[in-house]
């Protein structure tokens, strides 16, 4: 486990790796897909994105809670997210977590109410902002404890809009340019433990891997010619309305706690607390393989850390990574 690194400044950070010519001739470097350009200008230093891998960075985070029952879909913007974080939520259903750094989307959603897993969860990418349309009023203390800038709407409303696609609630959408500049304190992407790199030696061949909530099912079958994991939300193929079919390079099956919080929701069901410090066995999904694999958080500030039964680092393949957090 290495110790906890001293987190970038907000403008700041050390070039961390330099681009390939070809890289660079395909300009991959902060693009956005349906988005309005580079997050951040090129400079004379090239970087790595700490959450993918790619070229990207230094830029702020931002997370954004996103409605994933079915009238919510298809979603908007997921394509363009670094991190995909699933979470339990009541009656068994499953919420999304999108942190987004290298690349923002026109817009993203629908976006719903936040939870108090995301706040310990969040504190591992030192003071990112974090979009939600509310909360249960008893969690708003928490939320302004914690290190993340709030953004609900009535933070930064010109970064809102309503949809005529689909009802009430699930039709906010996030700016994500217009929120940013409600939180200029923001953090930068810092190294929160991922590694990416060639695949580990051993695995399984997996063409095919579904993880199960109570009340929500997530299958990841591996497509040979697009080296991506196709993603199937409750039996139907998932993807969004500005740039496709999602497909992450690496899936992480990540084993932890599942207890009942002191939080209900307005029929008064239990909200779940999802445990993301401590440590636990995973599942990793990369390259058309499968590897059991280690994870470990001393501490809300700590990295996460993924390792092979063998005890080393475990490279990601580069792209977007899917982190399903589910109980033991």
């Amino acid at each position: 486990m290495t110790t906890r690194r001293r987190r970038h400044p907000r403008r700041g950070g050390n070039a961390v790796a330099a681009l390939t010519a070809a890289s660079l001739a395909l300009g991959l470097f902060g693009c956005s897909d349906g988005g309005d350009g580079p997050t951040r200008p090129t400079t004379s230093a090239p970087r790595t994105s700490y959450f993918t891998g790619l070229p990207g960075g230094p830029a702020p985070v931002l997370a954004v809670k996103i409605d994933n029952v079915r009238p919510a879909r298809p979603h908007t913007g997921l394509g363009a997210a670094d991190l995909i974080y699933v979470e339990q939520v009541e009656s068994g259903l499953s919420r999304i977590l999108a942190v987004y750094s290298s690349r923002l989307p026109a817009q993203v959603g629908p976006v719903r109410s936040a939870r108090e897993s995301d706040l310990e969860l969040l504190r591992q990418f030192g003071r990112p902002a974090l979009a939600y349309s509310g909360a249960q009023s008893a969690l708003g203390p928490l939320i302004d404890a914690a290190p993340v800038i709030a953004l609900p709407p009535g933070k930064a409303p010109g970064a809102y809009t309503r949809g005529d696609d689909r009802p009430a609630p699930h039709n906010l959408y996030l700016r994500p340019r217009q929120a940013l500049a409600a939180a200029r304190d923001a953090s930068d992407a810092s190294d929160i433990g991922l590694r990416f790199g060639p695949a580990p030696k051993g695995g399984r061949p997996a063409a095919e891997q579904t993880v199960r909530y109570p009340s929500a099912r997530y299958t990841f079958t591996w497509s040979a010619a697009e080296k991506r994991w196709r993603v199937t939300m409750d039996g139907t193929a998932a993807r969004t309305t500005d740039g496709g079919p999602l497909a992450p390079a690496t899936v992480v099956v990540q084993y932890t706690d599942v207890r009942s919080s002191k939080f209900r929701d307005r029929s008064g069901s239990v909200s779940p607390y999802t445990e993301t410090v401590g440590s636990g066995s995973a599942l990793v999904l990369r390259d058309g393989r499968a590897f059991d694999a280690r994870w470990e958080r001393r501490t809300a500030e700590g990295d996460t850390v993924f390792t092979t039964a063998a005890g080393e680092r475990l490279n990601f393949a580069r792209g977007q990574v899917w982190v399903l957090l589910t109980g033991r």
